[in-house]
């Protein structure tokens, strides 16, 4: 069985009670909320992965105030040509602030808009797991660096 790794880092931003999330469209092209953020080039230190994803995705410039944590995943295998594909994702969540760009939405990537969300609203988004998983890490600063029990 095949096995792929994919590192990752997002930023949970929040002002005024609200949370800025980017619109990631599957694979199935249903569109689903996600936190700002995506994969790391080899050779890229994550710092610069979520600078450069929250800007390409959203169009603001960030200042990372901390870690809140890492979060791990991994996927049902999958079969491609026949093989199996045995994913893991580790995701690196930091929490940022704008400072500066204006928001807009990612042209020619993976997500095709980007906004702010009521902090009460999010429950009721169609909305991937890691955003609840940044959420909690952002409310319960965990020592740790990990939460669990959050849907994935």
């Amino acid at each position: 069985m095949r096995k792929k790794l994919r590192v990752a880092a997002y930023a949970v931003c929040v002002r005024d009670e609200q949370i800025l999330l980017a619109r990631w469209i599957g694979d199935d092209g249903r569109p689903e909320w996600t936190l700002p953020g995506g994969g790391m080039e080899h050779g890229e230190d994550p710092y610069d992965t979520v600078l450069r994803e929250v800007m390409e995705e959203t169009g603001y410039t960030v200042e990372i105030t901390g870690l809140l944590g890492v979060d791990s995943v991994r996927f049902t295998p999958e079969r491609r040509r026949g093989r199996s594909i045995d994913r893991q994702g580790l995701r690196l969540v930091y929490e940022g602030r704008v400072t500066g760009g204006e928001l807009r939405p990612e042209v020619g990537g993976s997500t095709d808009m980007a906004a702010w969300h009521p902090l009460a609203e999010v429950p009721a988004l169609n909305r991937v797991g890691l955003v609840d998983v940044g959420l909690a890490l952002w409310r319960e600063r965990p020592v740790t660096g990990r939460v669990t029990g959050v849907r994935e």
